[in-house]
């Protein structure tokens, strides 16, 4: 049995919240909904995965407000506004601000669904990046200060020998050190090699 993932549904409108919440549990989705942001922050430490269906306008904090105050507190949680009220600039703010798609009311049932599953994709990727960052973080701090230096040049395109000159070793010693930098970092060619260390950069 495939599992339910969560929808939270922030929206000041009860009737809005009841026909979405009874649409999205048909559809497969286990849905939490909240009346208003300072709400949803009352609970939030206890949210760990799942997409948010957030309403612009409402009653207290907006959704832009609630969207920033979850940046602030480092809570990644994929966001797909829904609002009556939109216009262009706000929905170029939010997705600037990490929004995965704005939908004007009334939207249909299956724009809706697209845009949940491409949220929910979004954050998979974005999981799987991460641990794979982590791993390359552990891996390269296996490495000595000596074979940190040699990755740095290996993947700058410094040959063998210009490294070996470079630091004043043998070529075999160069050698020997690429090695275990491959062997550590993990990588099966220098194109991996390259690959991996662009990701770490990236990720610093």
């Amino acid at each position: 049995m495939a599992v339910r993932r969560n929808v939270f549904l922030v929206d000041d409108d009860a009737a809005v919240c009841h026909a979405l919440s009874v649409f999205l549990e048909a559809s497969g989705y286990r849905v939490s909904t909240f009346s208003s942001a300072e709400s949803f922050l009352e609970g939030v430490e206890g949210i760990l995965e799942g997409v948010m269906l957030l309403d612009q306008r409402m009653t207290g904090m907006s959704g832009l407000e609630l969207q920033g105050e979850l940046d602030k507190r480092g809570i990644d949680l994929p966001i797909i506004f829904i609002t009556g009220h939109g216009d262009v600039r706000m929905s170029v703010k939010a997705v600037k601000a990490g929004a995965i798609d704005f939908l004007e009311k009334p939207f249909s049932n299956e724009d809706l669904l697209v845009s949940i599953r491409e949220a929910f994709l979004s954050a998979d990727t974005r999981q799987k990046s991460g641990n794979r960052l982590a791993e390359l973080r552990e891996r390269q701090a296996t490495l000595t200060a000596r074979e940190k230096e040699v990755l740095q040049h290996v993947v700058a395109g410094q040959s063998n020998r210009h490294l070996a000159d470079l630091l004043g070793v043998s070529d075999r010693t160069i050698e020997v050190h690429r090695s275990r930098v491959m062997k550590k970092m993990g990588a099966d060619s220098l194109p991996d090699l390259v690959r991996k260390y662009a990701m770490l950069q990236k990720g610093a």
